[in-house]
């Protein structure tokens, strides 16, 4: 049966979002808010809205408790999820399914054989998609490990079993490091964690962040071809687009192909992210990880295959079948996604929340910014900061890149201090729009300019 009302298990821009595709499907739309968000324009978007606790997001969008009893007061019948929050809890989507609701997503089971790296790494590996070369599982004996690591090929990364935070880390360029950082590693690892246990992996340098976007209905899946995020500050998105522009036909067609496999071998329904690590020296790709959720980075996708992602992802757990077969994904043009946090660039990226003041949004042709906004806001500081995402669409990269300098331009939020200044900034830098990128490209290049990243009127906005 159809899904009827559903319940928005998030907040920002997101909630705001998947408001629109619910309505667009005639489905009525519950959202669930903090009293810290009593105000925002997801709640005043939708047609009831819940108060679910304090400001606090342990208390309020990560009490699974509070969102299902919303659920139950108000009848409805699916809950969306978004990013974050309880969106991979495998446990809330058991609890949901058990209320006799639809989760718009995958199973728990689904979330658990995917969520986890070290049982995605094993999965990956059963459907034949290639891994980051390395020990199969923790190394004891350190003259095997230094013959192991011979053979996978220096550079290697020696990682405790048991680490976190970096520590226990280090990296051999060759054997005779190996075998002066190896005991080191083990020595830190065992001090840090009670557990000295090392495994291996090949260090990727200079490696891209390439991801493929996947439908699936538990009976079929399909491919919306890839997105590339390998602009990251502290391993964090900040600039993404699609398709990739270092990706030949051959690589594409291989690893979208990949993606699939591993989709299929767990019969994966909703919307997912097969993330993997892309060395354009050799040509060669790595599984990472799998997303079992809805990106942030969407949009991109959604601009070069006409597919709205999140109504998708609604129908399927309605009980729909996929509306689209492999055939009919194609790709047009180019997208770019830049997200407008409320930080300052010029100081260190420091969080800005105020109050919204005066605003003007870009628009025009190719122009779409998904954002939480009103004139008079107070944006609250207990949860992230982004405000929006600006994406741009047009016939080629180069293009879409002139037109984000453009749209760029013309967003004002008077009142805050935004991001917007930094993609200003790389759609001027010549290796940015030569495509040259990989994920530790942007913090060195920060080291060298945030000073400069200021409006013409020497705001950060």
């Amino acid at each position: 049966m159809a899904m009827t009302k559903l319940l928005i298990a998030n907040r920002g821009e997101i909630a705001v979002r998947i408001n629109r595709a619910a309505r667009e499907l005639g489905i009525r739309t519950v959202q669930v808010y903090s009293a810290a968000d009593a105000n925002s324009l997801a709640v005043e978007m939708a047609d009831e809205a819940v108060e679910i606790g304090p400001p606090a997001a342990a208390k309020s969008y990560l009490n699974a408790e509070a969102v299902l009893q919303a659920a139950r007061d108000t009848g409805a019948d699916g809950i969306h999820p978004g990013y974050g929050f309880l969106a991979e809890n495998a446990a809330f989507a058991d609890a949901v399914a058990a209320a006799g609701i639809a989760f718009v997503g995958p199973t728990g089971d689904m979330i658990r054989a995917m969520g986890d790296k070290a049982s995605a790494r094993k999965a990956a590996q059963a459907a034949n998609v290639p891994t980051v070369p390395g020990s199969d599982g923790v190394v004891d004996d350190l003259q095997a490990a230094a013959e192991l690591a011979a053979q996978i090929g220096f550079p290697v990364m020696i990682k405790a079993t048991a680490g976190g935070g970096g520590r226990g880390i280090r990296v051999a360029d060759n054997a005779a490091d190996f075998a002066k950082l190896a005991p080191q590693a083990a020595a830190e690892a065992k001090a840090a964690f009670g557990d000295g246990g090392l495994y291996l992996e090949k260090l990727i340098e200079r490696a891209r962040h390439i991801e493929v976007q996947m439908l699936g209905d538990g009976r079929n899946v399909v491919h919306c071809f890839e997105r590339e995020c390998s602009l990251q500050r502290r391993r964090q998105k900040v600039w993404e687009e699609a398709p990739s522009s270092a990706l030949s036909a051959s690589v594409r067609d291989a690893l979208c192909a990949s993606a699939v496999a591993l989709a299929k071998s767990v019969g994966y329904r909703g919307a997912g992210t097969v993330e993997y690590l892309y060395d354009d020296q050799t040509g060669d790709f790595y599984f990472i990880e799998m997303n079992t959720r809805i990106q942030v980075e969407h949009p991109v996708t959604e601009a070069i295959t006409g597919i709205d992602l999140v109504a998708e992802m609604i129908r399927i757990a309605g009980g729909a079948a996929l509306s689209v077969s492999q055939d009919d994904i194609t790709v047009s043009g180019h997208a770019i996604e830049v997200r407008i946090n409320a930080e300052d660039p010029s100081n260190n990226f420091m969080p800005f929340p105020g109050v919204v003041g005066d605003m003007r949004l870009p628009g025009g042709p190719g122009v779409r910014f998904d954002h939480m906004l009103y004139q008079g806001y107070q944006i609250p500081p207990f949860y992230d900061s982004l405000l929006g995402k600006l994406i741009v669409h047009a016939d080629s990269r180069d293009a879409a890149i002139t037109r984000l300098k453009r749209a760029a331009t013309e967003l004002r939020l008077d009142g805050l201090k935004t991001t917007a200044p930094l993609f200003l900034a790389l759609a001027e830098d010549p290796e940015v729009q030569a495509g040259k990128l990989h994920t530790k490209w942007l913090e060195p290049w920060l080291d060298s300019h945030s000073a400069t990243l200021t409006d013409k009127k020497g705001n950060a906005a």
